[in-house]
């Protein structure tokens, strides 16, 4: 059970990797005023959210203690970045304030899963 727990760990990091990655890309349109939601930050965040649903049913199954609240902080983090992305993906054009907080937002759901203990 472990190695399948660690391989989906890996999967989650590739999401966030995805995300993260897709809105560094676009830092300097942002600051043009043309950045737009590529489709790296949809497929990052959708990833994360089905690895992290299943991480939380192996680690429960493997009775492992699952911090629930932090579990519904970082999914309600992450349900308003998919749907601020999803939304907006075929836009060409992403308000400035939108897309600095779908990275805020990733940027807190990373220090949400490091240092809450």
């Amino acid at each position: 059970m472990d190695v399948l727990i660690n391989v989906f760990v890996a999967l989650h990091i590739i999401g966030i990797a995805s995300l993260l990655g897709g809105f560094l890309t676009q830092m300097k349109a942002m600051g043009a005023g043309t950045a737009r939601f590529v489709p790296a930050m949809l497929h990052g965040a959708l990833t994360m959210l089905v690895t992290g649903v299943a991480l939380v049913g192996l680690n429960q199954a493997d009775d492992q203690t699952v911090d629930n609240v932090k579990i519904g902080v970082k999914l309600a983090v992450l349900i308003v970045i998919l749907g601020l992305v999803y939304v907006k993906r075929d836009e060409e054009q992403i308000d400035k304030g939108m897309f600095a907080a779908v990275g805020a937002l990733t940027t807190a759901n990373i220090f949400i899963a490091t240092l809450w203990t």
